[in-house]
């Protein structure tokens, strides 16, 4: 069965930088599209970051845009955000999800449990 396992959140200082990984078990051979969310309480999952299946075409939203980098190693299944000038205001769960490249939460077909990450001010 196909699962995701992210990792690599914590806690920082405002300006400070974390990597967080997302490796999957590969549970289908088919390389898909993975997208980052995160969610903090209270609130619905906002979109961060996608990277196509290939890492040829990426997306951000715009609070991040400069300041996270998504990439992908398939040889390791993994998919990375690099998370740099780290702000109070990214404080959330942050999650990966795979399928079909899409800002929604709901497009995708598999969802990872997420890693916390706490950015102090």
């Amino acid at each position: 069965q196909e699962q995701l396992v992210e990792s690599g959140g914590g806690l920082v200082q405002a300006g400070g930088s974390l990597r967080l990984s997302c490796a999957r078990s590969r549970g289908t051979s088919v390389t898909y599209s993975t997208g980052w969310f995160r969610q903090a309480p209270g609130k619905e999952h906002e979109f961060v970051s996608a990277i196509n299946w290939n890492g040829e075409i990426t997306f951000y939203a715009d609070s991040v845009k400069g300041r996270f980098t998504v990439s992908r190693d398939n040889a390791k299944n993994t998919v990375y955000l690099q998370m740099n000038s780290l702000k109070p205001e990214d404080t959330a769960l942050y999650y990966c999800a795979g399928g079909s490249v899409s800002r929604r939460w709901d497009d995708y077909t598999y969802r990872g449990q997420g890693t916390q990450v706490t950015v102090s001010s």
